[in-house]
């Protein structure tokens, strides 16, 4: 008769459990490592050559990986160019709220997102940043269209909030915060890629003056009804 094979002790298992986290943390940092390697190359690529269309074996190359690496973590570039955008939107968000959260007044707020919006085509280091993602929004929103809605929505949603504080302090009484935040949204990301479309764009950036006109006319369609546009 054979002798029973004893189970393994409470201490050993819990050995074995810590050796395997660690293996999976591990794991998970070189992913990790490697998907910003892979970001941070496309946007560089992006930036530097304007357009939405550098080759994987270019983006791999200057990550310093392999076309391995990169289809370990992407199915395809157009997965990888969501991915760019998903997080120069994060970056972008975060930069609006800090500016928003630097003044009081709901219409202060208003005017900060505005303008942090708007700089994205008035300044050259921004404009080359963000012109491929705008000129080719529709593509990407064809391929990913609840991914792209998602990315609109996040910056959206802080307009709308300050809509809505509006509302609730008596700044902004007659606004509609759902349907302004909306028209508001469309109006200024709409005037930003128009003006990274232009053929000269990359020559001549956008008007100062035809940005604070902008600003000026959706301030004072918010505060219809409640006497003239305030956070100046």
């Amino acid at each position: 008769m054979q002798n029973a094979v004893p189970d393994p002790s409470p201490a050993i298992d819990a050995l074995a459990s810590r050796s395997a986290a660690r293996g999976l943390e591990r794991r998970r940092a070189v992913y990790a490592d490697e998907v910003r390697r892979l970001v941070q190359a496309s946007f560089e690529l992006i930036r530097d050559r304007g357009d939405l269309e550098p080759r994987v074996g270019e983006i791999v190359r200057a990550a310093g990986l392999s076309n391995q690496a990169f289809y370990k973590h992407f199915r395809s570039k157009d997965e990888l160019l969501l991915t760019v955008l998903t997080e120069g939107v994060r970056v972008l968000a975060s930069y609006l709220e800090h500016r928003m959260d630097a003044v009081e007044s709901a219409p202060a707020k208003i005017r900060e997102w505005l303008s942090g919006v708007l700089e994205q085509a008035l300044h050259p280091e921004a404009a080359s940043a963000t012109r491929p993602f705008a000129v080719s929004r529709a593509r990407l929103a064809e391929l990913f269209p609840s991914e792209v809605e998602d990315c609109e929505r996040q910056l959206a949603a802080l307009l709308h909030g300050a809509i809505e504080a509006g509302v609730a302090s008596g700044e902004l009484a007659a606004a509609d915060p759902e349907r302004d935040a909306e028209t508001v949204y469309n109006l200024a990301m709409g005037w930003v890629q128009r003006q990274l479309a232009r053929p000269e764009a990359e020559l001549a950036p956008a008007s100062p003056d035809d940005a604070a006109h902008l600003i000026e006319f959706a301030m004072h369609g918010l505060a219809r009804g409640s006497g003239p546009p305030q956070g100046r």
